[in-house]
C-alpha cells in the first residue's frame, strides 16, 4: 500500500537524469509506487526517485501496482494510473498489459503502442518518438534526415527507470528487426508523404512466390539499381557498336572515293563525276568526325558513369549489410540476456519457496545473493536492449539516408542517359546536315551538264580541220 516504509540493505546510486534515487545502507525510504518488474518509486529526505526493490527490506510488503493516484476510483475496471519518472501520468490495463497516455473512459482498450516490459517509460506524445525502427517526424524533418552524434542516437532508458508492460500484439519481428503491427501502422508518419520515395516503401521483406525465400527490402531496392547499372552498360555498348559502324562506313567511303573507275569521262559530265568522288571523300570525313564525337561525348561518359554507379552500389550494399549484421548480433544478445534473467528469477523463486519451507540464515543469505544476481540479470538485459535500440536507430538512419542516396543516383542515371542520347541525336542531325552540304556541289555540277556544250568543247580541242572532201575532176 502507498506510504509503506522500507530499509535499504545495500548502498545504491541512482542516475539523476533518469530520476533515480540514491541511498546508503540502513537508510529509511518511503514507498509511493511499485511495479511487478522489481522497480519502486520512493522518497528519502524529500527527494523522490526510482530504485531496485531487491536493494531494500520492506517493513510491510506493499501490493504491486500501489499508487497515490486519487483517480483510481474513476477508472474503468482493469485499469490503473501511474506516474512516469518524467512526471506525466500513464494508464495500464492489468488484463491486457496495454499502456496509453490517454485516460480510458470506457471498457474498450487503447490501440496505442505499449512500452516494452522493463525497458523504460513510454515517451510523452509531444516528443519525437523512436520506436520499432520508425519515427514520428515533424514537418521540418520530412524532407531531410541528418546523422547524429553517437551520444545522441538513442536516449534509451537505463537501469534506474521502470516501465509498464507492452502488448505483444502491436509489433512483428522480421530478420531480427521489430516493426509496427497492423494495429499501429496507420499511426506511422511517412518521411516524404507527397512522393513515392524509396525511404518509405522498402522496409518489410519480400517473399518469392516460387522459392518461398524472403529478400530484405533494401536488397529489393538494390537489385533494381543494379539492373539500372546493367542497362546503362548495355546502352554504352550499343553506342560503341554504332561508333564502330560509323568508322567502318567512313573508311569504305574514303576507299570508294579513290576508285579509278570512269576517270576517262570528259566534258561537263566528267566534271560532275569527279565532283561525286570529291563529295564522297568529304562525306567519309564527316562520318569519321561523327564517330569520334560519338565516342568521346556519349560512349566514354556512359561507361564512366556506369563504373562510378557500380562502386556506389557496392558501397551501399556493404554498408547496410554491416548494420544488419550488428543489429542481428544485438538481437541475439537481448534474447540471451532474457534467458539468463528468466533462469535467475526461477532460481530466486525456488530459493524463496525453499526458505518458506525450511527457514535458515544460510537460506536468507542465498536469497539475498539470488536477488542480486536477478537484479544484475535485469540490468544486463536493459543494457542489451539499449544497445539493440541504438543499433536499430542507426540502422534506420542508414536505411533512410542510403535509400535516398540510391534514389538520387537513379535520377542522376536517367538524366545522364537522357542527356547523352540527346547529344547522340544532335550529332546525328549535324552529320545529316554536313552530308547534305557535300552533295550541294554535286547537284550544282549536274545542273551544268550540257551535251551540246560538251560537243563544242570536244570539237575545239580535237578537230583536225574544216576541209571537206570534193568531187574529183577527170
Amino acid at each position: 500500500m502507498a506510504g509503506t516504509m522500507c530499509v535499504a540493505m545495500y548502498q545504491y546510486t541512482g542516475d539523476i537524469n533518469q530520476q533515480g534515487l540514491s541511498f546508503g545502507a540502513g537508510d529509511t525510504i518511503r514507498v509511493f509506487h511499485t511495479t511487478e518488474d522489481g522497480w519502486w518509486e520512493g522518497e528519502k529526505d524529500g527527494i523522490r526517485g526510482w530504485f531496485p526493490a531487491s536493494y531494500v527490506h520492506i517493513l510491510e510488503k506493499p501490493e504491486p501496482g500501489d499508487t497515490e493516484e486519487p483517480e483510481m476510483s474513476h477508472l474503468p475496471e482493469g485499469w490503473q494510473c501511474f506516474s512516469s519518472p518524467q512526471g506525466p501520468k500513464y494508464y495500464v490495463n492489468t488484463s491486457t498489459n496495454e499502456t496509453t497516455w490517454e485516460k480510458p473512459t470506457g471498457s474498450t482498450t487503447s490501440s496505442s503502442p505499449a512500452a516494452s516490459p522493463g525497458l523504460g517509460p513510454v515517451s510523452p506524445p509531444e516528443k519525437k518518438i523512436t520506436e520499432n525502427g520508425f519515427h514520428s517526424v515533424s514537418s521540418e524533418e520530412k524532407t531531410s534526415l541528418k546523422k547524429t552524434n553517437s551520444n545522441d542516437l538513442h536516449q534509451g532508458p537505463t537501469t534506474d527507470v521502470p516501465a509498464p508492460k507492452k502488448s505483444k500484439l502491436t509489433t512483428i519481428t522480421t530478420n531480427c528487426v521489430t516493426f509496427p503491427g497492423s494495429e499501429s501502422t496507420a499511426e506511422q508518419s511517412l518521411l516524404k508523404p507527397d512522393e513515392w520515395s524509396y525511404c518509405d516503401h522498402f522496409w518489410a521483406d519480400k517473399l518469392d512466390a516460387h522459392s518461398k525465400k524472403a529478400t530484405s527490402g533494401f536488397n529489393v531496392l538494390l537489385a533494381k539499381q543494379m539492373k539500372g547499372q546493367q542497362m546503362s552498360r548495355e546502352m554504352a555498348e550499343f553506342i560503341r557498336q554504332r561508333v564502330k559502324i560509323e568508322e567502318e562506313y567512313a573508311k569504305n567511303l574514303s576507299k570508294l572515293s579513290q576508285c579509278p573507275l570512269a576517270l576517262q569521262e570528259e566534258g561537263t559530265l566528267g566534271e560532275s563525276w569527279a565532283q561525286v568522288k570529291i563529295s564522297l571523300s568529304a562525306e567519309a570525313e564527316v562520318h569519321l568526325k561523327f564517330a569520334a564525337k560519338l565516342s568521346s561525348e556519349v560512349e566514354k561518359p556512359l561507361f564512366s558513369f556506369r563504373e562510378h554507379f557500380g562502386k556506389e552500389m557496392r558501397k551501399k550494399e556493404h554498408h547496410i549489410a554491416n548494420h544488419r549484421k550488428l543489429l542481428t548480433t544485438r538481437y541475439s544478445s537481448v534474447q540471451k540476456a532474457r534467458k539468463v534473467l528468466a533462469k535467475r528469477q526461477r532460481e530466486l523463486e525456488m530459493k524463496v519457496k525453499h526458505n518458506e519451507i525450511k527457514p535458515s540464515n544460510k537460506a536468507e543469505e542465498e536469497i539475498m545473493k539470488a536477488r542480486m544476481r536477478s537484479t544484475q540479470g535485469g540490468d544486463d538485459l536493459k543494457k542489451c536492449v539499449d544497445l539493440y535500440n541504438q543499433a536499430q536507430f542507426r540502422w534506420f538512419e542508414e536505411m533512410v539516408t542510403s535509400s535516398l542516396e540510391l534514389e538520387r543516383l537513379e535520377v542522376e542515371r536517367i538524366e545522364q542517359i537522357e542527356q547523352h542520347l540527346n547529344r547522340y541525336t544532335q550529332l546525328r542531325h549535324e552529320t545529316d546536315v554536313f552530308n547534305q552540304s557535300t552533295m550541294e556541289a554535286v547537284n550544282q555540277s549536274l545542273q551544268k551538264v550540257d551535251p551540246n556544250r560538251d560537243r563544242e568543247l570536244w570539237v575545239k580541242d580535237t578537230r583536225t580541220g574544216s576541209v571537206r572532201p570534193v568531187d574529183m575532176d577527170l
